[in-house]
């Protein structure tokens, strides 16, 4: 219906708010962990209308914006019939939603999975890179939160086949 579901808002820029237009409306500003909230109060200053979810870390995190809701795996949201999500826990430092979009079969995450290119780095960040996993063509989830996972793993292991079953 040109309902716009904003993923991890990036700067708003006249540029991106032309681009949108051109796209349909804003509806729904997700912050899918509490990395990537930087943006939504300026996207919910020029999207008045737009609905607002973040995760639990997040709307703890941001006491100063106006959350609609919670992400959460198994509840029932405006967009559930277009896009699958499920709560990634069972790390102390960090929880993500991650989506998938039905109609496409396209995964959508933010930390959960990284995949630099190896241009993006200077030689001695890429050794870096490559070391925790992080460099394309084969990234995946960084070394430092894997290890956050040592003691769930049945938790995270049930999260994970969740996510490859899409």
């Amino acid at each position: 219906d040109h309902s716009l579901w904003v993923h991890s808002p990036i700067r708003l820029t006249d540029q991106v708010r032309a681009d949108l237009e051109t796209l349909g409306e804003v509806k729904f500003l997700i912050a899918p962990n509490h990395l990537h909230h930087l943006f939504i109060g300026e996207w919910q200053q020029a999207y008045t209308n737009a609905q607002t979810f973040g995760t639990s870390e997040v709307v703890k995190k941001r006491s100063d914006l106006s959350f609609d809701g919670f992400l959460a795996t198994g509840c029932q949201f405006p967009w559930s019939s277009d896009i699958t999500q499920r709560l990634v826990t069972g790390s102390k430092v960090m929880e993500e939603c991650v989506f998938f979009h039905n109609a496409s079969r396209t995964l959508i995450v933010t930390d959960l999975v990284e995949n630099f290119r190896p241009e993006y780095f200077k030689p001695w960040q890429r050794w870096i890179a490559q070391g925790v996993g992080i460099l394309a063509p084969n990234g995946k989830m960084p070394l430092d939160w894997r290890l956050t996972f040592m003691f769930s793993k049945a938790e995270i292991r049930e999260h994970l086949s969740s996510v490859l079953a899409w």
